[in-house]
Order: C-alpha cells, then structure tokens, then sequence
C-alpha cells in the first residue's frame, strides 16, 4: 500500500462511463431502500407522483424533490428519535453527530455500523490523498463535541499513522504539543491555522523552522481553496495547505484538494452531485455556478436524496493532472453568507481574495452589512500589520481600490484596527455581521 499513489485506484481512477454506470446502480438502491423504509420519502414521493422505479439513468434524479435544512429541523424527533427521515431503526444507529446550529436549531447526522465504516474509508483515502503515510504524525485539531469533523481522526488511525487527539485546545497547549510531539500533518481551520502561526511567533517559535509540520489540512472555511489565503499560511508554517471539504448532513469530509490545488475530488461513489440555480432549482451544466446539490447513494441510516446544502460552486469533471478522474467541486461561498449590494452578489471569500493580497494587512477581516436610506451596503474591518507604518487614510484608500476592482463594488467604509483587534476563533471564524435585521 505504502507504493501506491492511490488508497484506492479502481474508484479514483475509473472510466467516467465505469463511475457512472456504478453510481446509477447505487442510486436505484438507495432511493428504493428511502421509499421503502423512510416515512418521509414515502410521503412525498408519492405526493410528487414518482417513484424509484422511475430511475433509468443519473439524470432521472431531476423528477424527485428535494430537501434542505428546514426538513431536516420539521422530521426530526417525529415517529422515532432519529426522526421521518431516517430509514432504519434506533438499534442500528451507532453513531450521531450534530450540526453547530448556527443558521438555526441543531441537526443531527446517524450512522448505522456500515455507513461509519465507510466513512471512515473515505477518510483514509482522502488523508491518502494529500500524502499522509503510517511515517507520519498527525495532530487532529478540530472539535470532538458532536462536530462531524471529530471522528474523521479514525481514518488517519485506519491508514497507519500515528494521531494526536488535540481537539480545540488552548493556543499554548497546542503549541506545547506542536514543540514535544512534532507533528508532520496537523488539521485546523484556515483562521485557525493562521492565528496558531502568528501565536508561535509571538511565543519565539518559527512555525517554519522550529516545527515539523510540514502538511496542513484547513476546513470549515473557504480560505483554504483561495490562493492568496493558502500561500500566506504555506509561507508562514514552510508547510503545504490543503483544503478539505466536508458537510454534517451526510458525513464528515467528503472531498479534498491534491497536489494540484485545482478544486476538490468529491467521493462520487458515495455522493452524487447536482449544480441547481439559486433561485429556480433548475438543474444547471457542469461548469456553470450555483446552489451544489447532494445525493448519498451509500448511507442507509438516513438517505439524502436530493439535498441543497447551501453552499454555491461549480463542478468540473474533466480528468485531473493529479491521474484521479472523480470530479472536482469549487466551493465558491455560502447562500446564506451572500449578500447583495448594487445588483452584485458577494461572499465574504470575495473580500478575503482582496484583503490576503494587501501589503501592509495581517489578513484579519470582517464584514458588517447593514442598511442606509433603504440600501444594503457594507463595510470592512481590516487588521494592519504591525510592522506597518503608513498613514490610515493611504491604507484605506489602497483597500477600498483593491476590493471595488475585485467586486465591482466599493465598501461603505473600511476601518483600520490595530493587530489583534478581531477576535480569533478555535473553529469557524465569523466574517460577517449582518446589522439590517438589528
């Protein structure tokens, strides 16, 4: 295994006919397996006049409904504990997580033995895939509470490296951790990543010279997939970053970056992905930009059939340089982070594209977004580098150029703040502050 370039070749590298044929067949199963089992599909599949029979190939998808966070809060606790859309018995549920309950009350994820397993699975080959060996040490520093993305330690355990259960620890203990066990590989959000190196340095270590880390796994933001966020992490811990994407109403990380940082490998043998217009639910090319659209075509605990998850992207499935030919997805934000000012759509990883590339900024960000004669506007708080000496009014002008160049739209306001200034997070950062509801 330790020669092989691929956890496993036969899935990464197969014929789009070959992944195709064997989603299709997977799909007739899983949807079948929700109609005869789940309380909810059978209600509204048959309120929408189809039935699984009606599946003869991937597209047929398009005929079903689909579902999103608001059924998932409506059925669950309804019929079982697991709730109506589930689609085995409270026995054979082994696992659970649950959502954070940030846009709203918690959702729960369950697993039954199978589907943990394969899951794990997935983990292995995606921690496989940014080149993690049994050589290696790897510090797992994400939330064990409930957070889907805890348990996906196992899949480094699975493929035979040594793991160190940090969690979300304090700063100093995690620096402690960093300098006695020398971890190779360690896991954290982008945010997260950047605050633990400025810290080190504050503390007399170079996160470059003084530590081992030489693979960083960044989630739970998009910073990781833009450029401009990930080389100022790679250039301040000498390490490669790699974005991992994961979402808690199916499983933990379900796609990842290679080494050729050209979008995510989505695990299609488990997921089958969808790009749906934002508005209409229309199904759209592969290539054009919209709400990405899961179906889980293994996980029998509780199926997602046709799920909106939220996030906005695009998909290419054209065979990549890496050799794997499963599809990569482009995150691009969140549908519920976007806001809208002069006609233009924004996500905060517009603005943050802008702010990681302004000389004299230490990268640290936050959007306020609120309303002024009946318009939406916003403006931007922006962390100086501390070795910056320029005037305020020269940095603002720079920034406010910088992102009306990018966006198309020029901030309300930019305010400059002393380092330190914004608050750091452990686990997701807040950009934004949304004022017009206050």
């Amino acid at each position: 295994m330790s020669e092989l370039k691929f956890w496993k070749p036969e899935i990464e590298t197969a014929q789009r006919d070959q992944l195709e044929a064997q989603q299709l067949e997977s799909l007739k199963e899983i949807v079948s397996f929700a109609y005869e089992n789940s309380p909810y599909y059978k209600k509204t599949f048959d309120e929408a006049g189809v039935l699984p029979s009606d599946i003869h190939k991937l597209e047929d998808i398009e005929k079903f409904p689909f579902i999103d966070k608001s059924v998932e809060r409506q059925t669950q606790g309804k019929g079982s504990f697991v709730g109506e859309l589930a689609a085995v018995d409270e026995k054979e549920i082994v696992f659970i997580s649950s959502s954070s309950g940030s846009t709203g009350t918690p959702t729960i994820s369950p697993f039954t033995h199978k589907d943990f397993d394969e899951w794990m699975d997935v983990e292995s080959r995606l921690f496989w895939q940014i080149g993690m060996r049994n050589t290696d040490r790897y510090m797992h520093s994400i939330n064990f509470s409930l957070f889907v993305g805890g348990p996906c330690v196992m899949g480094a355990e699975r493929l035979g490296a040594l793991t160190i259960w940090s969690g979300t620890l304090p700063s100093d203990r995690l620096l402690f951790i960093l300098k006695e066990f020398q971890p190779t590989i360690i896991q954290t959000t982008p945010s997260y990543a950047w605050y633990l190196g400025e810290t080190a340095k504050k503390h007399g270590i170079d996160p470059a010279k003084d530590l081992s880390v030489r693979r960083i796994i960044v989630a739970g933001e998009a910073g990781g997939s833009l450029p401009a966020t990930r080389e100022a992490i790679e250039s301040l811990w000498g390490a490669e970053v790699f974005d991992f994407y994961g979402i808690s109403d199916i499983f933990g990380a379900c796609a990842a970056a290679c080494e050729e940082h050209d979008g995510l490998h989505l695990a299609e043998d488990h997921i089958l992905v969808e790009t749906v217009d934002i508005d209409t639910g229309k199904r759209l090319p592969d290539g054009e930009t919209g709400e990405l659209v899961f179906t889980s075509l293994r996980k029998h605990a509780r199926p997602m059939i046709r799920f909106r998850t939220g996030d906005i992207g695009y998909v290419d499935k054209k065979p990549c340089k890496c050799g794997r030919t499963l599809a990569k997805i482009h995150i691009v934000g969140r549908k519920d982070d976007m806001f809208i000012v002069s006609g233009v759509n924004i996500f905060p990883s517009d603005v943050e594209v802008v702010v990681r590339d302004i000389e004299g900024t230490n990268g640290e960000y936050r959007i306020h977004v609120f309303e002024r004669d009946f318009t939406d506007r916003y403006g931007v708080e922006i962390e100086r580098d501390a070795k910056n000496t320029e005037e305020d009014s020269v940095l603002i002008d720079r920034i406010s150029i910088a992102l009306k160049g990018r966006i198309g739209v020029k901030p309300d306001y930019v305010k400059i703040l002393k380092e330190g200034e914004l608050p750091r997070a452990t686990h997701k950062a807040k950009r934004l502050i949304d004022e017009r509801n206050e």
